[in-house]
């Protein structure tokens, strides 16, 4: 058995569910307001970042309040556009990059726990092959695939 047990929950099904309702909704509501990039496409475009983002809001109150310096090939309307989007989107995805940091640590842990008692288990199992019990034998083979191949791992001092 693990000796960390931070996750310790049942889930109703009822509430994922509702969960996988919800964002359903979600992806079906900003789906034709998305976009999906390349990666060359990421790779060679100008990104605006944390250090770009005020530069970008004084720009939009200068085009604004001075359009006389915006080169004609540039629409006031599309920068609005654009800047109305980040404004939309960015509080969203940050609620999202929370729920997936919470989500992925929490199946992380999960999965460690879990495969800690799993691998506690295997020990019994291997015990019982040398201790001939019934039924030890085909299980010790079948789950031991999963380390076939892999050899003895060597202990962080170097010794055997």
């Amino acid at each position: 058995m693990s000796t960390r047990n931070l996750v310790s929950v049942d889930i109703p099904d009822a509430d994922i569910t509702k969960v996988k309702d919800a964002l359903k909704l979600v992806v079906d509501t900003l789906g034709p307001y998305v976009i999906a990039l390349t990666p060359e496409d990421r790779r060679t475009m100008l990104k605006m970042g944390d250090g770009t983002e005020p530069f970008v809001e004084k720009t939009m109150d200068y085009v604004a309040s001075n359009p006389q310096f915006l080169p004609s090939v540039v629409s006031a309307v599309e920068m609005g556009k654009d800047w109305k989007v980040i404004s939309q989107l960015t509080p969203i995805l940050r609620t999202v990059e929370q729920l997936q940091s919470n989500l992925n640590d929490t199946i992380m842990e999960s999965g460690s726990e879990l495969y800690a008692d799993c691998l506690g288990y295997y020990g019994g199992v291997q015990f019982g092959v040398k201790m001939n019990i019934p039924d030890a034998k085909p299980i010790d083979e079948d789950l031991g695939r999963r380390f076939k191949g892999q050899g003895r791992r060597k202990k962080p001092n170097g010794g055997n």
